[in-house]
């Protein structure tokens, strides 16, 4: 079978959290760099996967169209029917009422096919079997977390399920969030990319588990009052590090200067608490850094 060379085979999952807003895309695919060509998404508009033989216009054409008030069934008609190439592409759809498609050309090389559902659309070309898009919606519907989280284990489930017949190269992720994105400025809530890697998918998680660390903000209950032996401990690990201030015990001026230095070199900028507290995750990695 000839492949043809702009051919994205891939598997991926679009989804909407309506309690926080949140509306994304996982992907995974044999395909250098799969971020850069798949994934489009728009707070408070909607998420789109182009994939197979891409035509990369469906994205903003696409996001434009759902912006214009069309549906996802209506927006894939409307980009399908004045693509000479529909027969070769598939694309996912969703917006933000949590409203779902997915189209498959009937040319797609097999298997290629996709599922969609209330709040997710799942598809891939190129795979082992339709097990792959259905791990994907079962673990979509079933797993626990914030947005990130479950299309990370869709896209996981997926793989495990067969994923891509040709191998794994690059996996992305992208998520977006009214005022989500760093300090607050654009809505590019998270997008992480591992363009080569023989394990992409992990790698992928492994990355969102730091940027968790280092992006997310403090859950409230993590935080914790900086006293007894707690005070020794943090003041001997910033003194282990660089950031010095006596070792007394006492939770002062210079102690917590310290501890904001630390908080501000290693970009806990979203985890900085008020003088006299701490947050759990970050008392954590400064236990694993020691």
């Amino acid at each position: 079978m000839r492949i043809p060379r702009k051919l994205v085979a891939t598997f991926s999952i679009c989804g909407y959290d309506p309690a926080s807003g949140e509306i994304g895309v996982a992907v995974q695919s044999k395909f250098l760099a799969v971020g850069a060509v798949v994934p489009w998404v728009k707070a408070g508009v909607g998420a789109i996967a182009t994939q197979s033989w891409a035509n990369t216009s469906y994205g903003p054409d696409g996001l434009k169209l759902l912006e214009e008030g069309l549906s996802p069934r209506e927006v894939i008609e409307r980009l399908t029917g004045s693509d000479e190439g529909r027969n070769l592409r598939q694309v996912g759809i969703i917006d933000a009422k949590g409203r779902s498609a997915s189209y498959t050309g009937t040319e797609c090389y097999p298997w290629a096919g996709g599922l969609a559902g209330e709040n997710f659309a799942c598809q891939g070309n190129i795979l082992v079997g339709a097990e792959t898009v259905r791990a994907m919606a079962e673990t979509f519907n079933s797993v626990r977390g914030d947005l990130a989280e479950k299309l990370l284990a869709a896209l996981d489930a997926g793989q495990q399920a067969g994923g891509d017949s040709r191998g794994k190269q690059s996996a992305a992720l992208y998520v977006a969030k009214e005022k989500g994105g760093y300090g607050g400025y654009n809505d590019r809530y998270i997008d992480l990319r591992v363009d080569d890697h023989p394990d992409p998918i992990k790698e992928l998680i492994r990355i969102h588990g730091l940027y968790k660390l280092y992006f997310y903000k403090t859950v409230p209950d993590n935080i914790i009052t900086i006293e007894g032996p707690l005070i020794t401990e943090i003041q001997e690990l910033l003194n282990k590090w660089g950031y010095p201030t006596p070792v007394n015990g006492v939770v002062d001026v210079q102690f917590n200067e310290a501890l904001k230095t630390f908080y501000l070199t290693e970009n806990f900028d979203e985890r900085i608490c008020d003088d006299g507290y701490i947050d759990k995750e970050v008392l954590a990695f400064m236990r694993r850094k020691s």
